[in-house]
């Protein structure tokens, strides 16, 4: 290495005049303010019955750049003390930073974040983050109204749903696995598979611990995880979702090791940690992040890397209408090969479920669906066109 005096380095600091007006000019966009605030936009009272989506818990994040960020996976808004705490006076940009200090609590913060960094990068987040695809294909998962356990609805109601989600383009369905009997959700995979056909992919989710809370069973001992398995993949289903408790890393893997069938999870996963014990168990086939239970967008990004070295998919778990702009933009970054549009209400169709959501846009569109593919959107941050006026309008007075 040549031996570099002062005088020489300070020579080659003013030979290159453009780099100190570089440096000057990279100086921290700062967060002003941040705002969480619900808005409920006016539906029918059958649109309300019929499933559709009108209410949202908005994260606000206005930067001293001139630029907002929004998000519609806020939290409650008794935790806006302490989301300005983190944030107010911060870096826009140390998005690492705040994580590590707490923000990681809040996910849907973080997404307002990130479309603030994103519009004033001018890209919208996935770019920014590697840009691993710019479209995904959907699935949809589908909860019939009634009981949880889903004990009330016929089989030829979900068939029936099967056949509309796949003439809609869509490439694949996710029902729950929570009826009395397991062995009656054996039958529903084999009759969808019969109607719907070869390049149909049927999902199953037993959402670990919820059928205790929900529907008032127990979690599945390994027998019965390993007979549901093996009639499903008999049935052709693509995979099974939470057999077992969240906590049990050592059933799942044992489940998984003994079919063929798919068995992912990870959805109630709140730091790197489980994620790394799954992956050092091989407890599933998938991780699935939530993009907000994770920790937001960059966190499903770490997790993503994690299971990449292990060679495990990572496939978010999923949410519906204004919500999904974050998860949408975590996906895409990743190149994970489905994105989950969550809870479909049938007999609709996620378009028509998320309908009253464009009075709050601009655009005549929420997403851009092509054959079973969601589309990159084409604005900066999360790809939404926010009517901010909308927002003040139907903003629920506190």
């Amino acid at each position: 290495m040549p031996d570099l005096s002062r005088r020489k380095l300070l020579g080659l600091g003013a030979a290159f005049p453009a780099l100190r007006s570089l440096e000057a000019a990279v100086k921290p966009v700062r967060i002003r303010d941040v705002d969480i605030f619900a808005i409920r936009i006016p539906i029918t009272r059958a649109e309300s019955e019929a499933g559709l989506y009108n209410s949202y818990g908005v994260v606000k994040v206005v930067t001293d750049a001139g630029v907002t960020g929004y998000s519609f996976a806020g939290p409650p808004s008794r935790e806006l003390p302490v989301v300005k705490q983190l944030l107010a006076g911060k870096d826009l940009f140390a998005v690492d930073r705040h994580l590590r200090e707490g923000l990681g609590r809040f996910g849907g913060v973080e997404h307002a974040v990130w479309d603030a960094i994103g519009k004033i990068a001018g890209q919208p987040v996935y770019r920014l983050l590697g840009g691993a695809s710019d479209r995904v294909r959907a699935y949809i998962t589908c909860v019939w109204k009634g009981n949880a356990d889903q004990s009330q609805v016929p089989y030829r109601d979900q068939v029936e749903q099967a056949l509309r989600v796949r003439k809609a383009g869509f490439h694949g369905m996710k029902i729950r696995a929570w009826r009395p009997d397991p062995m009656g959700d054996v039958e529903v995979a084999r009759e969808i598979m019969a109607a719907t056909g070869k390049g149909f992919h049927l999902m199953f989710d037993r959402t670990a611990h919820a059928p205790v809370d929900m529907a008032g069973q127990k979690i599945w001992d390994f027998e019965t995880g390993l007979k549901v398995a093996r009639g499903l993949q008999a049935a052709g289903a693509y995979w099974l979702e939470e057999p077992f408790a969240r906590d049990d890393y050592e059933t799942p893997a044992r489940l998984a090791a003994a079919v063929d069938l798919l068995i992912t999870g990870g959805e109630g996963y709140t730091s790197l940690e489980p994620f790394r014990q799954c992956l050092l168990r091989r407890t599933y086939d998938v991780v699935q992040p939530d993009g907000r239970n994770a920790g937001g967008i960059f966190m499903c990004r770490k997790t993503a890397m994690l299971a990449e070295s292990f060679h495990v998919p990572c496939i978010l778990h999923g949410t519906m209408s204004l919500m999904l702009a974050g998860w949408l933009q975590a996906t895409l970054a990743i190149g994970c090969p489905w994105q989950e549009v969550a809870l479909v209400t049938p007999p609709l169709l996620p378009a028509e479920q998320w309908e009253p959501a464009l009075k709050v846009l601009r655009g005549k569109t929420l997403f851009d669906v092509r054959d079973g593919y969601l589309l990159a959107p084409p604005y900066p941050g999360l790809g939404l066109d926010i009517d901010e006026d909308a927002l003040e309008k139907y903003r629920i007075k506190s």
